[in-house]
């Protein structure tokens, strides 16, 4: 698993890797923290989540669109996500902790997930994930 932020003029483009969807979607989400915080939280809360749609891109961006939510509106600061994916759902636990200025203020302000550029590919026996930030 690896995430990795490119090049982009305005945003944060970021690419993640994976063996499995679930750590796909683990690893965006992480991505997503990295850009908003400059690193993960900490293992001490846990927050369930569940999303529905009705391909996979739009399941990621739900996905994200949702711990997005859950960062801003319930100062929740994501260390990893424990999740399954089918076809049209995802469903799991978030783990992390409540957010702290003096922790917390290395990032950037993400306004939102963009459905310009997001893809999810199969590469041999893995995935790759283009999303990017706006920010």
């Amino acid at each position: 698993m690896s995430f990795e932020e490119l090049e982009h003029t305005a945003d944060a483009r970021v690419r993640v890797r994976a063996a499995s969807l679930g750590d796909l979607f683990s690893e965006a989400a992480r991505a997503l923290m990295h850009v908003m915080y400059g690193r993960p939280g900490e293992d001490v809360q846990e927050r369930e989540i569940e999303v529905d749609a009705h391909d996979m891109e739009s399941l990621v961006h739900a996905f994200l669109s949702e711990i997005l939510y859950i960062t801003e509106v319930e100062g929740f600061v994501l260390s990893r996500a424990d999740v399954s994916v089918g076809e049209t759902k995802v469903k799991g636990v978030l783990h992390g902790e409540p957010f702290s200025p003096e922790k917390h203020g290395g990032g950037r302000e993400v306004k939102g997930i963009s459905f310009s550029g997001l893809s999810i590919r199969r590469e041999d026996d893995s995935y790759t994930l283009d999303v990017i930030f706006d920010v």
